[in-house]
């Protein structure tokens, strides 16, 4: 049984390793850029500065992936750990992050809306299963929390309107209200800042996160994988694919990793009630900034803060020499800021001005003093950066799934199963490896079609 995979990103390789592991002899990897990671890649530009594609964070729901990071890395060496500190920019001031356990740190008037808001869901009680998103979030949290925090942030995360978007893929990823935590902290003045999966991290010290795919791709056999090998199409009757150099290969089993929406043109379907432009998603624009000087004592232990308002166009802006000081050339000179913005058709963004505005953003939010100390910049950006989970989309996605399996494609990772709520680092793998444990081993794919159980594992693998 012949398998291709397409991508080299986090899924691709893990479905590789997994084959690799279990002794299965007949596949091939192909990925159309020079790196290997797809999102997850890292960049060191001309200056010898390191940048992620966005904020990743590498923390885990399972035993499998925590040991494959540990034997990547086995000499003890290779990761730097990390406590996370997570902030939030409002009202001009840092404020720790979940916001909805830390209002004592607002405005007297801003902290009573949002206190009196939450006493208010909490005496009424919950009504019926919300429509959407934005109801969600506002049966959930209240409506001061949803005015001042909630809706403008989610709306420059996703850049989609709350109210086209599903609310069942929240799960761990928001921070549940307490009543009583809240006013036991506002009474004693104290912090929470450590809720949540990825409260602790590591990171890797040299490479940044695309050196774990680098390291893992090393490791595999280099007859099997290549990079520049993009596929221009794929002929799902005679189980071919096509290759832009002009080659092809057939295949019994292809796992796709693409954009699902692209794997569904390049094979050329015309599927029956599969209306892939019903597929929402966002493009991120990713700026980088390298800062003389060293790092401000007020952002010197911190690793991301997150920005609601609209005085900068970033929703999130990551300490990155504070990941590692090897992200940087020299860390006693520099350090480096890394921001992120996400665009839409209803939240467009000039490409030729997005750096410049982001500049304007870090001087209005106080994360540099003065223009002169950034010295270098960089940037990227790519159309595919969030897959939004909208109201739409699993009904068409589920069906879609299920008819290219048919075929014997299957579309899994990020974008190929467009499911953003198993779509961080250690879910995209998993699916890689659980694909691959199906086909060869007919093991379950937990991650694909379960997500609430494998969101509520803890780190190690097992059940809260």
């Amino acid at each position: 049984m012949r398998i291709i995979i397409i991508g080299g990103g986090t899924c691709g390789l893990g479905a590789a390793w997994r084959l690799n592991e279990l002794g299965h002899d007949d596949w091939a990897l192909c990925e159309r850029s020079d790196q290997w990671g797809g999102l997850a890649a890292s960049f060191q530009d001309g200056e010898g500065f390191w940048w992620d594609f966005g904020g990743h964070v590498l923390f885990s729901h399972y035993g499998y992936f925590d040991r494959l990071m540990d034997n990547l890395f086995d000499d003890g060496k290779g990761w730097i750990e990390h406590r996370r500190e997570a902030w939030i920019w409002m009202q001009e001031r840092f404020v720790p992050y979940p916001l909805q356990n830390n209002i004592h740190r607002l405005p007297d008037d801003i902290y009573w809306e949002c206190l009196e808001g939450i006493i208010d869901i909490q005496r009424n009680g919950r009504p019926d299963l919300p429509t959407h998103f934005g109801q969600w979030i506002a049966a959930t949290f209240g409506e001061g929390l949803a005015k001042w925090f909630l809706l403008p942030y989610n709306f420059k995360v996703w850049a989609c309107p709350v109210d086209q978007m599903d609310w069942s893929w929240v799960g761990e990823r928001v921070s549940p209200v307490d009543l009583k935590e809240i006013l036991k902290r506002s009474i004693s003045g104290k912090e929470d800042s450590s809720w949540g999966p990825n409260a602790h991290f590591r990171f890797p010290r040299v490479g940044a996160t695309g050196a774990i795919w680098r390291r893992m791709a090393s490791k595999l056999p280099a007859d099997k994988i290549s990079l520049n090998k993009e596929i221009v199409s794929i002929d799902p009757r005679h189980r071919t694919v096509a290759f832009q150099d002009g080659t092809d290969d057939q295949y019994d089993i292809l796992l796709s990793t693409m954009a699902l929406t692209d794997m569904v043109r390049l094979a050329g379907l015309d599927l029956s009630g599969a209306n892939t432009g019903k597929l929402k998603h966002s493009a991120t624009h990713v700026v980088g900034l390298g800062i003389r000087g060293s790092v401000p004592d007020r952002l010197s232990t911190k690793c991301w803060i997150y920005f609601p308002e609209d005085n900068c166009p970033f929703y999130r802006a990551t300490v990155f020499s504070n990941y590692s000081p090897e992200n940087v050339p020299d860390s006693r000179t520099q350090w480096s800021l890394m921001l992120e913005v996400s665009e839409s058709g209803v939240k467009p963004v000039d490409p030729d001005r997005v750096v410049e505005d982001v500049i304007q953003g870090v001087l209005n939010t106080n994360l540099v003093s003065s223009r002169d100390a950034i010295h270098h910049t960089w940037y990227r950006s790519e159309k595919k950066g969030y897959p939004t989970p909208s109201l739409e989309r699993n009904r068409v996605l589920f069906p879609l799934l299920s008819q290219l399996e048919s075929m014997g494609i299957y579309s899994r990772g990020r974008f190929g199963a467009w499911r953003y709520e198993v779509g961080n680092m250690d879910h995209s793998l998993m699916q890689g490896v659980e694909f691959a444990n199906r086909m060869i081993a007919s093991g379950e794919e937990l991650t694909l079609w379960y997500p609430q159980v494998v969101n509520a594992m803890h780190p190690s693998g097992t059940k809260r």
